[in-house]
Parts: C-alpha cells; structure tokens; sequence
C-alpha cells in the first residue's frame, strides 16, 4: 500500500516562506499526477499546485508566481516551496498522487480534482498571521 507523508508546516508571519515536503513510500506505475491541495477551516478542500510523471507543472491562480512545486524521484520526495505568505494561505495542506496517464488525470484541468487522487497524505498545517 501506498504511503504519503507531510511535513513542514509551521506557523509564520505574513510575507514569510515554508517549504514543504511529502515523502511517497513507493511508486507503483511510471507515469503519474502528484499534487499539493489545502483546506482551510469551513472552506472545500482545493488544488494549489500539480507535478506530473514529465516533471509539467501547474498552479492555482492565488498561488502562482509565490509557490513552486518540484520532485526529487530518486529520493522519493514531492516538495512545496511557499514564499510571500499570506493569511489566506493558511490551511492543512495534503499531499496526494494519482497513477496513470497524465492526460487522463488532468482532463478536466491542469489541477487534477479531488476524486481523481488515489492517495493522500494525513496533511501538515500551516498558519499564516498578519
């Protein structure tokens, strides 16, 4: 089985930077969507930021230009790196991989959605404060 494993999350002020990490246990197929996703307190869990098996990358819009999204398959390793905080970037934040095509996985959007993940991870929490 699978496993997904978070961590870095940490509470820092605005502006500030976090760079997360999510270690994968295994992969079981060579291609593949990996993904950053949050859920903020009372808000629907959402996508932030996508890799694929290729190495494309995609982001959300509130987060582009401020998070980048990068792997390190040898080391099995799926990394966040958030700068220029905001207090809206709080949340939990989950690591999660769906296998198979790409063009499958992405075909409804560069974020793949919620239902397409086949594992996630338990989440790391960040907190952002003005």
């Amino acid at each position: 089985e699978v496993q997904l494993v978070e961590s870095g999350g940490d509470s820092v002020q605005a502006g500030g930077s976090l760079s997360l990490s999510c270690t994968i246990s295994e992969y079981t197929d060579t291609q593949y969507v990996m993904g950053w996703f949050r859920q903020a307190p009372g808000k629907e869990r959402e996508g932030v930021a996508a890799i694929d098996s290729r190495g494309g990358v995609d982001y959300a819009r509130s987060v582009e230009g401020r998070f980048t999204i990068s792997q390190d398959n040898a080391e099995k390793i799926l990394y966040l790196q958030m700068n220029s905080l905001k207090p809206e970037d709080t949340a939990m934040y989950y690591c999660a991989v769906a296998w198979g095509p790409w063009r499958a996985i992405q075909a409804t959007g560069p974020i793949p959605t919620l239902d397409a993940m086949d594992t996630w991870g338990q989440g790391t929490l960040v907190t952002v404060s003005s």
